[in-house]
């Protein structure tokens, strides 16, 4: 006998068909998605307004004609001593290492944090004191007690993104309702099955936003830090270009790393629907 059998005449087709088909995406999602769009075109169209007219001198302005000649030429020929593909290579590498010792290091020890005090106590002043610090204020230190080499730029990259996945990872298991954690209790879970069926469940929407404020963070310092010492990636592509005022290949590198911050925040919001699809409906 299925499920409708007992429903209804009136109410059974309506079940058959919300069981069998996928649920359509909220008309407010595709209302807010249309929004982005047209935003994003009305800034396209506005920079090709204003080189068309000539609002700016192409010096400070390019038009989007000579920043798209410039990109095909960068991609095909190289700048700076490599291609295109070389320095955007160089700085996911670095971006990829960092994120990665972060959410190593900082997951297992927020969640330590957030379920006991003493770890708490011990590691969240000293985390809230380098937060504090801008990344680029710690660089020359990093320089000279580890180089110039890869290991300064990465460790630097990766003190920018452990703290928010840390902290998000403590307030996840702050954040787990009293309840819900009484009343596994009451039905005999034990340590490992409440940490694993309610504490890191719970915490993982808190962790995935952590995380998108980490890549953002990560980012930010590794223009900066590519910008100050590095030989490659696309941070050192900028200055390069900086330097001989070329405006169009400066405007090429920004247009990579917003496509790159575009991508990875794309690629985060995809991991949340399938891992946290709860996330904002209960």
């Amino acid at each position: 006998m299925t499920v409708t059998a007992d429903l209804p005449l009136d109410l059974a087709p309506a079940v058959r068909r919300r069981a069998g088909a996928r649920p359509a995406k909220p008309l407010r999602e595709k209302g807010t998605a249309l929004i982005g769009f047209a935003t994003f075109a009305a800034l396209v169209g506005f920079w090709f307004a204003a080189s068309h007219f000539q609002w700016a001198s192409p010096l400070f302005l390019p038009s989007p004609a000579e920043v798209a000649t410039q990109l095909r030429i960068v991609a095909e020929d190289g700048y700076a001593g490599g291609t295109l593909v070389t320095h955007l290579g160089s700085s996911l590498w670095r971006i990829g290492m960092a994120l990665a010792l972060a959410i190593v290091i900082g997951v297992p020890l927020g969640l330590a944090m957030g379920m006991n005090r003493w770890v708490r106590g011990v590691f969240s002043v000293p985390i809230d004191l380098y937060w504090g610090l801008p990344p680029l204020a710690y660089l020359p230190l990093l320089i000279i007690w580890l180089g110039i080499d890869e290991t300064s730029k990465v460790l630097l990259l990766t003190l920018a993104t452990f703290a928010p996945v840390c902290f998000s990872a403590q307030a996840g298991v702050r954040s787990v309702p009293a309840e819900r954690m009484n009343a596994a209790r009451s039905l005999g879970a034990g340590r490992l099955q409440l940490f694993s069926t309610i504490i890191l469940p719970s915490a993982l929407p808190e962790i995935l936003t952590g995380l998108r404020i980490a890549i953002g963070a990560g980012l930010a310092t590794l223009v900066a830090a590519e910008l100050i010492a590095a030989r490659s990636g696309v941070g050192y592509m900028i200055m390069s270009a900086a330097n001989f005022l070329a405006t169009d290949i400066v405007f090429v590198g920004l247009i990579v790393i917003a496509a790159l911050a575009f991508s990875l925040s794309t690629g985060m919001r995809w991991l949340e629907r399938r891992l946290v699809p709860w996330k904002g409906k209960i």
